[in-house]
């Protein structure tokens, strides 16, 4: 087997504070020439973004990609919903999931794996408050004990 090249663009650090993430699956994403090259500079932004189910297909929604500075004309939207590339049986899954319990798809971070841009998309569901504490308090008391 070939070992697989993998380039961490951004992680959401956030994601991982405001919710409890459960599962995850790794997806592609369908993007245009224009995006790619932005993406691989680092030229996005994925804050508060989240993925949902529509005619069963995944798409991601709220993601920003800023336009490539030498795309001229040819420069895509940076706010368009972009679909997510998953197997069906995993989009039934995920649907099942977020339809009965009240989860929530959320991107976790985004890679380079082999040339490719993928992304991790996490099965999550949101904290309250006190969690958010307690994650606080357990983060100082880790701190605290190095």
């Amino acid at each position: 087997m070939s070992e697989e090249n993998i380039k961490i663009l951004l992680v959401n650090k956030k994601a991982r504070f405001n919710f409890f993430i459960e599962d995850s699956i790794e997806c592609g994403i369908e993007l245009q020439g224009t995006e790619v090259k932005s993406m691989r500079e680092n030229r996005f932004s994925f804050g508060d973004s989240y993925a949902r189910i529509k005619d069963g297909e995944l798409y991601l929604e709220g993601f920003h990609i800023s336009p490539y500075p030498f795309g001229n004309l040819h420069n895509h939207e940076p706010e368009r919903e972009r679909k997510l590339l998953a197997h069906k049986e995993e989009i039934r899954k995920l649907r099942r999931k977020v339809e009965e319990k009240g989860f929530t798809l959320v991107p976790i971070k985004f890679y380079l794996k082999n040339g490719l841009i993928k992304l991790e998309l996490g099965i999550c569901r949101g904290k309250k408050l006190y969690d958010k504490r307690e994650t606080i308090k357990q983060r100082d008391l880790e701190r605290a004990a190095e």
